[in-house]
């Protein structure tokens, strides 16, 4: 498949990672002949330098054949104009855009984007994205990463695993024999900065992070088996009132469990926005570092901050001063992956990344087939894979146990009859069933292989 993305940015060379590692045709265009030339020298694709809406760009970067364009430029009007010109010039099938500006993404808009108006058959909102995980990551405040998977009936969990766990140093064949009706499956595990997909007999040490794929129902029991209690979140601040943290706050009022939430936003004209937008919700206007102001926002007594403004330092200095204050849960929007390894020495106990949420959710709109939701793990070292399995697929039929899955690929749950199981060895997979597949990025084109889906739209 021939596959043109524009912007080479974290984003545009995270999704040239993933699909030039799936053998597909891909060129990257960006108007930094640098990132470009970062993209061309680290992995198998071409690269254009120039603006991505130039028609004669394009034409150079092979329009004429390709299958799909994604716009993901920092531009939002350059992305439209460049899914309108792949369309009404090059007639390419499929195109995907990212747009940030809240104005594009009113729903009374939304015929803005039909073919015969300004043809973007996807559209991706990074804010909106990211206020999504940032409800995940306070709907499980144990875990660093989080996501929903089979209709909201299971939860993939990143925890850190602690020196007082309970069930460290034991082998994972163990765990299933100990808890035997709990639908709890680790399905990956990062050590020493290492991911990789575990195996019956490996053991579980201090200092590891697991990812844990568990239904909805058990995951309060699966954390405190891993040593995680689950705290409520009645209280809540807010640092940065912009679209994300706007976002969460009215989620969080349109929820029947009262939620006491306080925003503090820097900018004037952004925080009035947001105090005309929320009802019950208190917005103070001011510096989240300033020590005065979060004893004001009652920091000391909330469960949870949340850092969103648009600046990493700054998110990360308010959540290392907020639990200085006494507030027992801090989580943060870091866009730098650099900045990560900061976390566990700054006590900072989730983070979200706005570029990793974007590429997951772009991922699931450019796999065809009958795959419902991907997932992108860490900086894209692997995939959790959620697809409706096919009669043509070579696993139709056939017990988990017979199946050559990759060693970087472990079944995480299935969906049969409307309910999700635990996978184990005799489970067999038939036509219809819904699996959850944790695979090692080098293992995503044997997956797609097995599921027989392909990211070809025709």
């Amino acid at each position: 498949m021939k596959v043109i993305i524009c912007g080479a940015g974290q984003v545009g060379w995270q999704i040239a990672r993933h699909l030039s590692g799936e053998n597909n045709d891909v060129t990257v265009v960006d108007n930094n002949a640098d990132l470009v030339r970062r993209a061309t020298e680290t992995l198998d694709v071409q690269g254009i330098a120039g603006f991505a809406s130039y028609p004669d760009i394009l034409d150079r970067a092979g329009a004429d054949d390709a299958d799909m364009i994604i716009a993901a430029t920092h531009s939002d009007e350059v992305n439209m104009v460049t899914c309108q010109i792949a369309h009404s010039v090059f007639s390419i099938p499929r195109k995907i855009a990212r747009l940030r500006s809240q104005s594009y993404l009113d729903a009374i808009y939304s015929d803005l984007y039909r073919r015969d108006h300004l043809p973007i058959d996807v559209v991706i909102s990074p804010e909106k994205e990211v206020a999504e995980a940032a409800l995940q990551r306070l709907a499980a405040p144990a875990a660093f990463d989080t996501e929903e998977f089979l209709e909201g009936k299971a939860q993939l969990l990143g925890i850190t695993i602690d020196e007082d766990c309970p069930v460290i140093n034991t082998p994972l064949r163990q765990l299933t024999d100990l808890f035997s009706t709990l639908r709890c499956v680790v399905v990956g595990i990062r050590r020493d900065g290492k991911l990789f997909a575990p195996e019956a007999g490996d053991q579980i040490f201090a200092g590891d992070e697991c990812y844990i794929f568990t239904h909805t129902e058990d995951m309060t029991r699966a954390l405190e088996i891993f040593g995680k209690t689950t705290m409520r979140q009645d209280r809540l601040v807010i640092v940065g009132g912009g679209n994300v943290g706007l976002t969460v706050a009215q989620a969080l009022e349109a929820r029947t469990n009262r939620v006491r939430v306080k925003v503090i936003e820097k900018n004037r004209p952004c925080a009035e926005r947001a105090a005309d937008a929320l009802e019950r919700t208190i917005v103070l206007n001011g510096d989240g570092l300033d020590q005065a102001l979060l004893a004001e926002a009652n920091i000391d007594r909330a469960d949870a901050v949340l850092c969103v403004t648009d600046d990493d330092k700054t998110n990360l200095l308010a959540a290392v001063r907020a639990k200085t204050a006494g507030c027992s849960m801090t989580i943060c929007l870091v866009n730098d992956p650099t900045l990560v390894p900061l976390m566990q020495p700054l006590e900072v106990d989730a983070y979200i990344n706005p570029r990793a949420t974007t590429v997951s959710s772009i991922l699931r709109h450019i796999r065809h087939g009958r795959v419902r939701n991907v997932y992108s793990i860490g900086d894209a070292e692997a995939e959790m894979i959620e697809a409706q399995v096919l009669s043509t697929s070579p696993i139709a039929g056939q017990r988990v146990r017979d199946i050559d899955f990759p060693e970087g690929v472990l079944v995480g749950g299935i969906i049969k009859g409307g309910e999700m199981i635990r996978p184990k060895g005799g489970t067999r997979i038939e036509e219809g069933d819904v699996i959850a597949l944790f695979a090692l990025a080098a293992d995503v084109g044997e997956v797609e292989r097995l599921l027989q889906v392909s990211i070809d739209f025709f």
